[in-house]
């Protein structure tokens, strides 16, 4: 039913707690994480269907996508608890827009709650700019992946998580990415400052902010993947996932 998948809008006094936060360019040492997420309802936001979520560190472009049902604040968490074992660093901050799949009491205190806490902030309401980091990896990450159609089969979430697992290590490990490093308006235009190109893997083992033991981590991971295999199942899944669903419509 539409238990759990209700858009009323989050808890106004919930959103008071969550300060806003419209600049990121400064950020210096991993952690601090942009999330969002991508309805795949098609033409229409009728019904049930599948939502991904997009995790990206500001500092590295370390991004980490995962596949839920719906956008209940349980299966929401759930993923994103998966995401945050598979990061390579601790996550400080988190940040995101104002939808209701974030800003919920279930998140706020998985996050506020523990030893060390973790900062919520969120962008300002229609003002994606100031989430720039996340929206750009949605397009490369989920629309390129899956494209624009409905997924409404529920059974094809594990799958796409698969495709997602393998998609993360093929980009953070093997793909340089250019990273934003400055947006200013001129004008009505937005110019664009990038740094070179590196591999979020890169980028990481060149900070200081991550320790030895998490770098040789990283090293061992990084010399027991194959590109070629990854790009191999990577192709394997998004037939899978293809097939299944134009046996649906």
């Amino acid at each position: 039913g539409t238990h759990g998948r209700c858009s009323t809008r989050p808890g106004t006094q919930l959103l008071h707690q969550i300060p806003i936060k419209t600049s990121h360019w400064n950020i210096g040492e991993p952690g601090f994480m942009q999330a969002d997420t991508v309805a795949h309802g098609g033409l229409s936001m009728e019904g049930d269907f599948v939502y991904s979520l997009t995790f990206t560190d500001v500092f590295s472009g370390w991004t980490e996508n995962r596949a839920t049902w719906n956008k209940g604040a349980d299966g929401v968490l759930t993923q994103i608890k998966d995401i945050e074992q598979e990061l390579p660093f601790v996550i400080q901050g988190f940040h995101s827009d104002n939808g209701s799949e974030f800003i919920t009491h279930h998140l706020y205190r998985y996050y506020t709650k523990r030893d060390e806490p973790v900062s919520m902030t969120r962008g300002r309401p229609r003002h994606g700019n100031d989430s720039a980091h996340v929206e750009q990896k949605n397009w490369s990450h989920v629309r390129l992946l899956l494209g624009y159609q409905r997924i409404d089969d529920q059974t094809l979430v594990p799958t796409i998580n698969d495709l997602y697992r393998a998609w993360a290590l093929f980009n953070n490990f093997f793909c340089p990415n250019l990273k934003l490093v400055e947006k200013t308006k001129v004008g009505s235009r937005y110019q664009k400052q990038y740094d070179a190109p590196k591999t979020p893997y890169q980028r990481l083992m060149e900070s200081e902010h991550i320790n030895e033991a998490q770098k040789t981590h990283l090293t061992e991971r990084f010399c027991n993947m194959n590109p070629f295999k990854l790009k191999k199942q990577i192709d394997y899944k998004q037939r899978q996932i293809f097939n299944a669903l134009r046996s649906g419509d």
